[in-house]
């Protein structure tokens, strides 16, 4: 039996991402997207349950607009999250981040992923790979976290990191690409 796209695109396999099934879910969630970016600051309350039809929430949040997915339901946050102006999850695939998370402005975490190869990339596949942000992380502004990245407990990311491989538990690191520069 064939594999549907999004089965393919969640399991980390190439996909379409052309495929109608997908390209509705994100339309779901750029409406959405429209209507929480579009909410005044005053009414908190309509902006978290709009949130709540986007991601899994396991506790408090807050999330400063303008904020970006393509599907929302990949993403899941722990309790005390907060990402600050700007934040964009490109979640084709899964997007854990755990409890007590601060996201400075413009920060941006992409799953998503295209072949190295041209020819492949011309045929429209793409792919995803899953990222996953400890506790008590703090992530600085304009940080890019790429597809696959696993981010420890305790972690402070420093301000316009690229982060392209694993960093672990109770560090400071930054750059590009992101590397330890001491432990914590």
């Amino acid at each position: 039996m064939e594999r549907s796209e999004k089965e393919k695109m969640l399991s980390g396999d190439d996909y379409n991402a052309n495929d109608e099934e997908l390209r509705r879910e994100r339309d779901y969630a750029k409406n959405l997207i429209f209507e929480f970016n579009h909410t005044k600051p005053s009414e908190e309350e309509k902006k978290k349950e709009i949130i709540k039809k986007l991601i899994r929430t396991k506790g408090s949040f807050h999330i400063e607009a303008p904020f970006y997915c393509d599907y929302g339901y990949n993403i899941e946050i722990g309790e005390n999250f907060y990402a600050n102006y700007g934040c964009v999850i490109l979640d084709v695939n899964k997007v854990q981040i755990g409890n007590n998370v601060l996201l400075a402005p413009n920060v941006q975490i992409y799953t998503a992923a295209h072949p190295v190869n041209p020819e492949e990339r011309v045929q429209g596949k793409e792919f995803g790979k899953p990222v996953v942000i400890g506790n008590n992380v703090w992530i600085g502004g304009g940080t890019i976290i790429c597809p696959g990245v696993k981010i420890g407990d305790n972690t402070t990311i420093g301000a316009g990191s690229v982060v392209t491989r694993d960093i672990p538990e109770n560090v400071i690191a930054a750059g590009n690409p992101c590397k330890i520069i001491r432990e914590i």
